[in-house]
Formats: structure tokens, sequence, C-alpha cells
């Protein structure tokens, strides 16, 4: 598999926060990000650092349309951080060839991106935990996540993936892995783990049946929603997961 190379500098990257965006002056992006808190935020400092949650949206789909999933990371306690990837000057997502070769592009800058981020908000939000990340992500968003993760980092201590497609999960038992999958298009081969491997590195994969790959967004029915977050919530509480594969 071919994993992501990030380069040093990032991590001394000149960047500014300015409303809706954040600047990231090594690249020249200016990335738009939305951040809401945990509902109780009052209880975050610096002796206890609340958990930080990094959305990833799908390919074409705002990275603001996917309130229902902040909003019950909020409850549970995170810090969310929605990320919107795809720039008007960036070339668009590849729809011919092997897809894994001709997208790697557009996910070696997503995972570039959530590093920058990382790196550069931790110090802006110092109540809050940015070594034990949660990368979630819709799709593309996915993959983005996925590759990241695949990329030996060890800030990252959760990846959930909602009906992503492309990029393998991460095989690490360091890392818990949830990926929620829809019913209408399958996730390429390796993709997803063999029961084999979901039972050595504890992934929990979970097909929500009915349910609609384009659908995982804020304009999805309200019990597809329901549904996600009662599996992530049951998830990141530490229940059981029933494995599909």
């Amino acid at each position: 598999m071919k994993l992501l190379t990030l380069f040093s500098s990032l991590l001394f990257s000149t960047f500014s926060l300015a409303g809706d965006k954040i600047y990231d002056e090594s690249r020249d992006r200016h990335i738009p990000i939305e951040v809401s808190h945990p509902i109780e935020s009052e209880h975050c400092n610096e002796a206890q650092k609340c958990s930080v949650a990094m959305l990833s949206a799908g390919y074409g789909v705002s990275h603001t349309k996917y309130a229902f999933l902040s909003k019950q990371l909020n409850q549970l306690g995170y810090m969310v951080i929605a990320i919107g990837h795809e720039l008007e000057n960036d070339p668009p997502l590849s729809v011919s060839g092997n897809l894994y070769e001709t997208r790697s592009e557009n996910w070696i800058r997503g995972a570039e991106t959530l590093d920058f981020i990382k790196h550069s908000l931790a110090s802006t939000y110092q109540n809050y935990n940015f070594n034990d990340l949660l990368l979630i992500g819709h799709s593309n968003g996915g993959d983005i996540s996925s590759w990241l993760a695949n990329a030996g980092k060890d800030y990252i201590d959760t990846v959930i993936t909602l009906d992503h497609r492309r990029v393998p999960l991460p095989r690490r038992k360091d890392i818990n892995v949830l990926s929620i999958r829809g019913s209408d298009y399958p996730a390429d081969d390796g993709v997803l783990p063999s029961k084999k491997e979901a039972k050595e590195y504890s992934m929990c994969v979970k097909e929500i049946p009915e349910s609609r790959h384009n659908d995982m967004t804020d304009y999805g029915p309200k019990w597809l929603k329901d549904e996600i977050n009662r599996v992530i919530d049951n998830f990141l509480n530490g229940s059981s997961c029933r494995v599909n594969s």
C-alpha cells in the first residue's frame, strides 16, 4: 500500500485563523473549517483536556452539512473541527483509470491538511487533547482519514468512516476502527477487513440495511441519521459491535 509521507516542515508552517477559514501559508491554502464545542465545554481545561474529532466531508458536500454528527459528538464531549478539503482551484476528483492511483493526489493533500490543522490548532485550543484524535469522514473524507491513519502517525486514536470505498482501513492495534456501510455501493477489494483481520485488530464494520451512500449527510432521512448516531454512540462508549464482512 502506498503510504503518505508528510513533510516535517508542516510542523512549523505559519498559519492564521480568521472566521471560518484557516490559512496554510506553506501551501497557500485557505481551508474552510467549522469548530463546534462540547456541550459542557466549561469542564475542559489543561489538566483534564477534552477530546477532539476532525470531520472530513464527502466530495462535493459542504463540511457544514454534517451537523447531525457534530452535535452528537459535542454531546459525547468532543470538540469537532469540520473541514472542507476541496478548494475551487483544486483539480477535480478523478473518475477514470485506477482510482486508487489517480485519486491519491487528493488523499495526500487532504491528509496533509488534517496534519496541518492538528499541529496548528493544538496551541490555540489548549484545553483539548490533540494527541488522541478521532478522525471521522464520509465517502472521500473517509478515504482521506484512512490515508492519514495508514501513515503511522501516533496521534490518532480512532477512525470512523461513513461508507468510504477506496482506501484500506488501517490495520493497527493502536487505532480503534469503525466503518459504517451503506447498502447501495460496495467497497473496493481490501478496503474492509476480513473476518480474521477484524478479530485480530478489533475492527468494527456495521452495515445499515436499506441505507444509501449519498444520504449520510444532513440531507439524509432522519431514521438514517439517528441510526448512524446510535452506532457511533455505542462504539465510542465501548459497546460490542457485530462485525459484517
